[in-house]
């Protein structure tokens, strides 16, 4: 289209304006925004040369986004996976100041389209930029990913490994060489086996975000960088000495080359065979690769930055192919208020109602469970928990297999967009339980399990179904003393067949319910609900045995809802609707509880008694028209659009 006009397209949704850049804080310099062709002669949208990496932070400082985008172009099949190589800034033909971009967010991957106006001060790109080169593709990047959080502002409080997830689709573990170098050398060896991106950095002790260049070691080795780590291999010195050494490769163009141990001329390789450095490659390294032995790595690097792929976005990446292929079960949900956010495990009566995932191993193996929200801009503190399970479990756990039984697997919580866990599991089945620090929060989540073996992951949930009638039947030897003064304002109210409507039910129950608490159920709404569920005739009218079933449900459903309000006297927390629904005698599912608290939970989060009345009248009736169709009890029913509507309308 703007083609066809001979226009360039301006991006509505993500306007070049000041709000577009600082939303919180007001801006320190005043931006112009300009498209590349304003800034310099040939802007170039991708230079495919492998030294052409030389991204700098600019006045934002985002030194882990800039690290981000080197792993990322080292991975070429990756970085095209994100940055498709169809664009130009140069063909006037293609060109119409539009790019796309395909980022993971919120558990798929999302194409991102920008305009090219980039801000600018002093008619240079404000943000991330080449030094050297007119390339356009780190800029433009950089906006889509902003735009996907609001401002340019927000990225100042981005992660690494957020970044890193967000860039490839993949889940990020960080391990702390210093605390346990075993481990993490058994660990390295694994996953440089596995479709594992596998990288090593030397965290600052603090950050120093006004740095535009990177502080180096001095052995060369340049702080806040990810270098990849490519091959971990073991060769003998002519003196059969046994060296392990690791070969990394750093980002092209970073200015620092490593020069200690066993780097390009260091005189170590001297003392090995020819033959042997051949069998490893050492002679002929590309650009930015290295060697470096096994203390000297220990010694020099803090973290070890993994990001483990699926077989899906592994297929895109080259040095990949002739790896093993992790195996992946994904399962997106959300913590929704009174249905599904039951907080942490130091919410004992609310932690149940969690979402529930049923992990199944076909043999003892190493997991990597990782939990991502989709809350970016105000995100909760989060984690899981894990519990054995039998395989052949199919309905949701309640509240006291949480008390009888302790948890396996407990992550840390934190408010980071990405949690993750590796952990060795026997054979069998697993209850995994996703969930925000305190209850009630809402949010969208990812939960997703990597293991190298095959696997299951489903949700479970309850099945609905009547497990008793709610509606109360009267004794025949009721106290009737009480009656006889309901039947006798009952006989004033009603017509000359010994019936009242709904107005005149109302206007009963407001002279006969003792209190506030229970009045509130005295409702209009409520009155036709009670006349829709307890008249059998279909004439709208109920009799005194129907008013006195009415007066004993309502003493039962009041003493349920006691059970279940111990807090507060009169209020329902939304949490443990689905624990008194039951205990009246409906057992629903995620979905039916969701639409319940969709319309009945009041705005501080609970339900009154008049509320938790209607919705057991709205189960009563709906339970009571499925079964009347359902007469075999196959658990399906056919209705035609007539008999839909009605439906519809009497529940």
């Amino acid at each position: 289209m703007c083609q066809k006009r001979g226009e360039l397209w301006e991006d509505p949704d993500f306007p070049a304006t000041q709000s577009s850049v600082f939303y919180h804080q007001k801006p320190p310099f005043q931006f112009v925004w300009k498209r590349p062709k304003e800034i310099c002669n040939r802007p170039v949208f991708v230079s495919d040369s492998t030294s052409q990496f030389d991204i700098s932070p600019g006045k934002m400082g985002d030194k882990w986004l800039v690290s981000c985008l080197g792993v990322l172009y080292l991975c070429k099949g990756l970085f095209y996976r994100v940055v498709p190589a169809d664009q130009s800034l140069s063909s006037e033909k293609e060109y119409s100041g539009v790019f796309r971009f395909r980022l993971w967010w919120c558990g798929e991957w999302m194409e991102v389209l920008v305009d090219d106006r980039l801000p600018t001060v002093n008619n240079r790109l404000a943000f991330l930029q080449s030094t050297h080169t007119d390339q356009f593709w780190p800029g433009l990047l950089e906006k889509a990913y902003a735009k996907l959080h609001g401002s340019y502002e927000a990225l100042k409080y981005g992660t690494l490994l957020d970044g890193l997830a967000d860039l490839t689709g993949g889940i990020t573990e960080s391990i702390n060489i210093r605390q346990d170098q075993t481990t993490c050398g058994r660990m390295i060896g694994k996953m440089l086996d596995m479709t594992s991106i596998v990288t090593c950095t030397v965290q600052p002790v603090s950050p120093q975000a006004n740095k535009s260049v990177p502080e180096k070691l001095t052995n060369g080795i340049q702080i806040g960088i990810n270098y990849r780590l490519c091959t971990v291999e073991r060769l003998e010195t002519y003196k059969n000495e046994p060296i392990q050494l690791f070969k990394l490769r750093q980002p092209g163009g970073t200015g620092s080359e490593y020069n200690g141990p066993w780097s390009r001329d260091s005189d170590d390789w001297d003392n090995v065979p020819h033959k042997e450095k051949e069998r490893i490659n050492a002679i002929h390294l590309m650009e930015g690769e290295f060697w470096m032995n096994y203390n000297e790595f220990v010694k020099t690097f803090t973290h070890v930055e993994m990001v483990h792929l699926d077989s899906d976005t592994s297929r895109d990446e080259p040095s990949l192919h002739h790896k093993r292929t992790w195996q992946m079960r994904l399962h997106q949900g959300t913590w929704q208020r009174g249905v599904t956010a039951g907080g942490c495990r130091n919410n004992p009566e609310t932690f149940h109602i969690n979402p529930q995932l049923h992990l199944i191993l076909s043999e003892m193996e190493e997991v990597v469970i990782s939990l991502n929200q989709h809350s970016i801009m105000e995100p909760k503190v989060i984690g899981f928990t894990s519990y054995s399970l039998p395989k052949a479990c199919m309905d949701s756990t309640g509240k006291d297999f949480f008390k009888k039984n302790k948890s396996l697997v407990n992550s840390q919580y934190t408010n980071s967009r990405q949690v993750s866990h590796r952990c060795f599991l026997d054979q069998g089945g697993y209850l995994i339980i996703p969930t925000t620090f305190e209850p009630g929060q809402e949010s969208g989540f990812t939960l997703r399990v990597y293991s190298s073996k095959p696997l299951k992951l489903k949700l479970l949930d309850t099945v609905p179904s009547l497990l008793k009638s709610a509606i109360m039947k009267a004794p025949v030897n009721l106290d009737g003393k009480t009656f006889v003064q309901y039947e006798s304002v009952f006989l004033q109210l009603a017509d000359e067949h010994r019936t009242v409507n709904a107005f005149e039910l109302q206007e009963l129950l407001d002279a006969c319910l003792p209190n506030d608490y229970i009045k509130s159920c005295a409702s209009m709404e409520v009155c036709r609900q009670v006349v829709i569920t307890l008249d059998s005739s279909g004439s709208g009218r109920l009799k005194f045995n129907d008013f006195k079933d009415l007066m004993c449900s309502l003493k039962y459903w009041q003493t349920v809802f006691k059970n279940h309000s111990k807090d507060k006297t009169g209020i329902l927390k939304a949490e443990r609707l689905k624990d008194a629904l039951l205990e009246v005698g409906f057992q629903v599912n995620t979905e039916v509880l969701s639409i319940l608290i969709l319309r009945y939970m009041r705005k501080d989060g609970t339900l009154r008694f008049g509320d938790f009345v209607s919705a057991i009248l709205h189960l009563s009736i709906a339970f009571n028209l499925f079964e009347s169709k359902d007469p075999l009890l196959n658990g399906n029913i056919k209705l035609n659009l007539a008999e839909w509507l009605k439906s519809a309308f009497v529940c």
